[in-house]
């Protein structure tokens, strides 16, 4: 060989030996795309929303490459399972349930969940006043958890998507349905799809159903939960946060 050869040989070498290593430190994020405004596609295809810009500022902080991997919300931890990425950044509740499965970041947001309806409609949300009564709410959710452990007789629908659930209300296929405050307001109530629908009844409060905030979920004892928390409070402590916050809400949904 050729010193020519051994020195392009070399190269190659050196330039396979910098991409595995970057892919190595890649983290790899799975996201859902279907939860405005915390996780959307654009016109172009493109991912945007809290969530998007919440998990590209902590891989910065983290100085690791980012890549998004789309996921159906019902096989996000399945998937993590399986090791088709190494994070969940999709407005995850922190729940007992979901503890026995995987291992959780500190929360980045905690705000509260709430029944949507027809403005105008006079539901009793109790066991007896939900029977027969259609809610639908996003499958494998704590919000799933909620409406099964509070409203048993309620005519229950599962959706995929939180754009399907909204359609179906919209339809007049829905009673009830069941969000998160902010995901509700700026995905549905402020949109034209929302109009004459409105917030029905108070604030829900049921830790073991609902969760105690939101955090990013990576597979059970991994160490990279803590980098993720250490990075969380960076990033509020350097303003990133108040900044991707800033230009969503027009609140801090950080919470106490």
């Amino acid at each position: 060989m050729t010193i020519k050869n051994t020195l392009l040989a070399a190269a190659a070498g050196a330039m396979t030996l910098m991409a595995s290593t970057a892919m190595a430190d890649a983290l790899r994020v799975g996201v859902e795309g279907a939860y405005a405004p915390f996780s959307m596609k654009e016109a172009d295809g493109s991912l945007t929303g809290f969530d998007i810009d919440m998990a590209l500022a902590l891989c910065a902080k983290l100085e690791r490459e980012c890549v998004l991997v789309e996921q159906e919300w019902d096989g996000m931890i399945p998937a993590l399972m399986a090791q088709k990425y190494d994070a969940i950044v999709a407005s995850m509740s922190i729940t007992e349930d979901r503890k026995k499965k995987v291992s959780f970041s500190a929360k980045y947001y905690d705000t509260p969940s709430r029944f949507i309806a027809k403005e105008g409609a006079s539901f009793d949300l109790t066991l007896e006043g939900t029977k027969g009564v259609k809610i639908g709410v996003l499958r494998g959710t704590t919000l799933q958890c909620y409406v099964e452990k509070h409203f048993p007789d309620a005519d229950i629908k599962l959706y995929n998507t939180q754009e399907d659930v909204f359609a179906d209300l919209t339809a007049g296929r829905l009673d009830l349905q069941l969000n998160n405050t902010l995901g509700a307001l700026d995905g549905f109530l402020n949109t034209p799809q929302g109009e004459g629908f409105a917030f029905y009844g108070d604030d829900l409060d049921d830790v073991a159903c609902l969760g105690e905030g939101v955090g990013i979920a990576v597979r059970k004892d991994d160490p990279l939960a803590g980098e993720l928390s250490a990075a969380i409070q960076a990033i509020r402590a350097d303003g990133t946060y108040k900044t991707i916050n800033d230009k969503y809400f027009p609140v801090d949904i950080y919470g106490n």
